[in-house]
């Protein structure tokens, strides 16, 4: 297995730690800094190499149904954009091991299958083509369900997709809620992303009521978003719920305006385990996903990473996505 190694996140350092009520309870304790171990729900978690992961057992009708082009060598293959992104995935103090939620989840389907699990890291937009090619067998990487990647892949899902607004803590922005609360803002986001969609049809709207247009700033690393807000040089950054979360918690400095479903109003968003459209693991890994649901592993990987309120009752497949983008 080779995986590239990547710095780990940078911390913004306060003396004061601030959580939005409605996030995961991501604590830090007092008098402590951030460095191999943070605390997560007041508890401890290691982020060494040597992960004692939440196991479970391997179940013989589930596995039988894995296709034998993937089950012939006895791993399963999942792609990992390895990126600085507590508590999703990202390098242990090693500087080369991926940890977070989405590897134990990944694990946890592998027992379940009774394959080897596999980790490959990539970039974002590779895990894409990796997974379409058949590089990857299965992605977890908070991807979020969407109609028109429906078109190319197979989703099980197994968490609720939730984003939010991160400003500095000095900001004088009390909340972000919608269109007219981004109006001439410079902000942060990630390229194609599905907050990005979001945030440019919310940018659509304010320059159709005739509002400041926002300016939009990417960066591809996380710690180069937390420089830019420590800096000014942006005033909001627009990412995932959990990656931004356990940084107010762990470092300070900033703090969270508001949150939405990364499926936008009137819809909420789903993460999934993605695969090759009809190659036939879907079904196999939703099962799993079902049995570990079933029988508590599951809960426990959420809770030990503090993303307990991101659970969902059941694994769908498939499920209504992100309406497709018109033009």
């Amino acid at each position: 297995m080779r995986l590239t190694a990547v710095p780990a996140l940078l911390l913004i350092v306060s003396t004061t730690v601030t959580a939005c009520a409605a996030e995961p309870a991501l604590v830090q304790r007092a008098g402590e800094g951030a460095g191999a171990d943070g605390a997560v729900a007041g508890r401890a978690v290691d982020t060494g190499p040597d992960q004692k992961r939440v196991r479970t057992g391997k179940v013989a009708s589930i596995a039988a149904r894995v296709p034998a082009a993937i089950a012939r060598d006895g791993r399963l293959t999942v792609g990992f954009s390895v990126q600085s992104s507590p508590p999703l995935v990202f390098p242990a103090s090693d500087n080369v091991t991926p940890i977070g939620v989405e590897t134990d989840l990944a694990q946890l389907v592998a027992d379940v299958l009774g394959l080897e699990l596999e980790p490959e890291s990539s970039s974002w937009e590779n895990l894409f083509l990796g997974a379409r090619s058949g590089k990857y067998e299965a992605v977890f990487n908070n991807v979020t369900v969407t109609e028109e990647r429906k078109d190319v892949y197979d989703f099980a899902t197994y968490r609720i997709d939730q984003l939010a607004w991160q400003v500095p803590g000095s900001s004088p922005i009390k909340r972000i809620s919608g269109p007219a609360d981004v109006a001439g803002l410079r902000v942060s986001v990630g390229s194609g992303t599905n907050q990005e969609k979001i945030l440019l049809d919310w940018d659509a709207q304010n320059r159709k009521a005739g509002r400041k247009p926002v300016e939009i700033l990417y960066y591809q690393k996380y710690g180069d978003v937390l420089l830019a807000l420590k800096s000014g040089r942006v005033q909001a950054y627009f990412g995932p719920n959990p990656t931004i979360a356990y940084n107010v918690a762990v470092s300070g400095g900033s703090r969270i305006v508001g949150t939405a479903s990364g499926a936008g109003p009137g819809l909420q968003g789903l993460i999934a385990a993605m695969t090759k459209k009809g190659d036939g693991l879907v079904g196999p890994v939703h099962d799993a996903l079902a049995t570990v649901i079933g029988n508590g592993t599951y809960r426990q990987v959420l809770d030990r990473w503090g993303l307990g309120n991101e659970a969902v009752a059941e694994s769908r497949v498939n499920p209504p996505g992100l309406p497709r983008q018109s033009g």
